[in-house]
């Protein structure tokens, strides 16, 4: 597979981490009940996440393999994603790592609760689970955790 590399985010990467977005979206028991189409994800990618988020970019084998979308100044996580066919590779761990590098006071995040993988690995790198609460947007449950150094 490679190394992976980590980039800031260019001009020519939304079309390509939008794709990722919504293919690991779509995976059981990822995104919300109804999954936004491709195109509506990459409206958001460029309307909501660009605007408000610090996102790197993880390379391997010179391909997007994933994303994390951090809002610094909330100190949430807003989005980290994995092109399916990378999960398990390491991509999702390295991602990970820069998120605390970026935000070492401590940061927030949500997954859904129908998504086991995304809970254990968030659980197997030290992140708490806070509370459990409704998704603002789609209605489905979700899972607040919770990252601070040294807890």
């Amino acid at each position: 597979m490679g190394m992976i590399g980590l980039r800031d985010l260019r001009p020519n990467d939304v079309g390509g981490l939008a794709d990722i977005w919504h293919a690991s979206a779509s995976l059981p028991g990822v995104g919300p009940p109804v999954l936004p189409s491709r195109e509506a994800m990459r409206w958001r990618f460029e309307h909501e996440l660009m605007p408000a988020c610090r996102i790197i970019v993880a390379e391997q084998g010179g391909e997007a393999a994933g994303f994390a979308a951090m809002k610094l100044g909330e100190r949430v996580l807003d989005q980290l994603f994995v092109r399916p066919g990378l999960l398990g590779s390491g991509v999702g761990r390295c991602l990970l790592d820069a998120v605390k590098r970026e935000m070492p006071s401590g940061f927030t995040l949500f997954t859904r609760p129908t998504n086991p993988r995304a809970c254990r690995f968030y659980e197997a790198a030290g992140l708490q689970i806070l509370r459990r609460e409704i998704h603002p947007r789609f209605g489905d449950p979700i899972v607040v955790y919770g990252w601070r150094p040294g807890a």
